[in-house]
């Protein structure tokens, strides 16, 4: 079931309704058997896979834990892993592993190759996955008893607020949640409704439709000239993350209204002034998992400067290749290491550099360049994210400044409506209209942020006038009513991962 749908719509009301009006010891059940229609809404059988890996790890926990002897605990703990990552391999890497093996065999003239699967990824199985290796690993870290009540850790792994896209939760902030008594409570229902108002906005007003300009471009690069295609992936960049963050916002405040909180996901990352800080700010329960699983595992910063920067390294090849079985995304993640490494090596000199040409009374300025810089960084980047493969990606990046100078050229020559308009099949009027509506709700959307960065969050918008308040939730509600993009096949992007 989408977030942004009509049977969301009832979904939502009826489920909440239900949970405060339910006896505290039924609420449980409700919200599990809600959690697996919301799932089954996509593909009904996929459930079973489900089914197994939370039987697997309930038992795997509980074992974990009697357990005194580390080898026997250790042992427990890897078949559990096992058994995750297995499923994982099965469905999301399989095709890709067999695909690259007929291309070696087919380069060397070898007469035989292996069949691909015919199976389709279920949906969310990198978040769910993920987070059901957590509380094993926690567990069998002394940081999380073992969950003894089935249902609520099979609630723990399929929550529907958060299943399918996250946040990807850990069990020492949310298991405890499912055990709690949670009362009515006015600011959290208010507090989660406007959360989830601005998260539907950010997805069905901006990312939606800025993908009506970027799919067209990404699909078929080469009918595009170059300054299309810089187009496109500036507005791709803005996109993802309407997307990604509106469907976090929207899982964020749906759990909130009914009192459980879930983790931030999400911090103005573009507002970032360094490849480092921006990996803080964006999907923070992914990068806070690969830190605490993987980076710190593998030594962390421990065994010297250089182990730590390979250690890095490995975290961003993994984290690409976890978002998806092909080559683009390990190139994505790779890009995002050498982004970082090379941030970290030249750190003390680029800052003699700036303190040299800005000096303190300039430092803002410095500060504006630096999130400029970061940007354009992440944005290319982007490129190899959003391209279908490795030949479309390397054609955008080629050809990603390509046409600029002529563009601004003819700017001055012919006018501002020289330029050719991204969607061929709209008439030129129309275009200009979507882009100037996409630059007003881009531009809303980076004020609003700054000015939660700068006085906390949403609670800015309560030291305003009542007049000012309702203006801007009518504001709101009337852009998701008129201006929203709907159509049936509007999912979220991450819900392929």
């Amino acid at each position: 079931m989408l977030f942004n749908s009509f049977s969301f719509l009832i979904f939502f009301p009826v489920i909440t309704l239900l949970y405060f009006v339910l006896p505290y010891n039924m609420r449980w059940l409700m919200l599990l058997a809600a959690s697996c229609f919301f799932y089954m809404f996509f593909v009904p059988y996929y459930i079973i896979i489900l089914l197994v890996t939370i039987v697997v790890d309930y038992f795997a926990g509980i074992l974990i834990e009697k357990q005194t002897d580390q080898k026997k605990k250790k042992r427990w703990l890897v078949l559990s892993i096992i058994a995750n990552v297995g499923v994982l391999f099965v469905f999301k890497y399989f095709n890709f592993f067999i695909d690259n093996i007929n291309t070696v065999a087919a380069f060397f003239h070898w007469n035989y190759s292996l069949d691909l699967l015919k199976i389709v990824l279920p949906i969310g199985l990198s978040f769910h996955t993920f987070q059901a290796m957590s509380y094993t690993i926690e567990v069998s870290r002394g940081n999380q008893k073992a969950e003894r009540h089935f249902g609520i850790y099979a609630l723990y792994v399929m929550y529907y607020p958060q299943l399918v896209a996250g946040p990807i939760e850990r069990p020492q902030n949310l298991l405890w949640q499912f055990h709690k008594k949670h009362s009515f409570n006015y600011d959290d229902v208010t507090g989660g409704l406007k959360q989830m108002a601005w998260g539907l906005l950010k997805k069905v007003v901006i990312a939606d439709r800025l993908a009506e300009f970027v799919n067209p471009v990404y699909t078929d690069p080469h009918s595009f000239p170059g300054i299309s295609i810089f187009i496109a992936t500036v507005f791709f960049t803005f996109q993802i993350y309407c997307d990604f963050s509106g469907y976090s916002d929207i899982a964020i405040g749906a759990s909130r209204v009914m009192g459980i909180h879930l983790m931030k996901n999400f911090n103005k990352p573009y507002f970032s002034s360094s490849i480092a800080e921006f990996w803080k700010r964006w999907h923070v329960s992914l990068s806070t998992w690969f830190r605490d699983y993987l980076y710190i595992p593998l030594g962390g910063n421990r065994k010297g400067k250089w182990r730590g920067y390979l250690n890095i390294f490995i975290v961003f090849l993994v984290s690409g290749f976890w978002h998806g079985a092909n080559w683009t995304f390990v190139v994505w993640g790779s890009l995002h290491g050498i982004y970082l490494l090379f941030g970290s090596i030249t750190h003390a000199v680029r800052e003699k550099i700036r303190l040299a040409i800005f000096g303190n009374k300039m430092k803002n300025l410095g500060k504006i360049i630096q999130v400029a810089v970061v940007f354009f960084l992440v944005c290319f980047a982007w490129i190899f994210f959003r391209a279908e493969n490795m030949d479309k990606a390397l054609y955008i990046a080629k050809n990603f400044f390509t046409g600029i100078p002529e563009y601004i050229s003819g700017i001055g020559k012919k006018g501002f409506l020289w330029a050719e308009p991204i969607v061929m099949n709209r008439y030129l009027k129309a275009v200009w209209f979507e882009y100037f509506l996409i630059a007003v709700f881009i531009f809303a959307m980076l004020v609003v942020e700054f000015l939660q960065k700068k006085q906390g969050g949403y609670l800015w918008i309560k030291a305003k006038h009542p007049a000012v308040r309702w203006t801007m939730y009518f504001a709101g509600v009337y852009s998701i009513l008129f201006f929203g993009i709907y159509h049936k096949n509007n999912e979220f992007i991450y819900f392929q991962f």
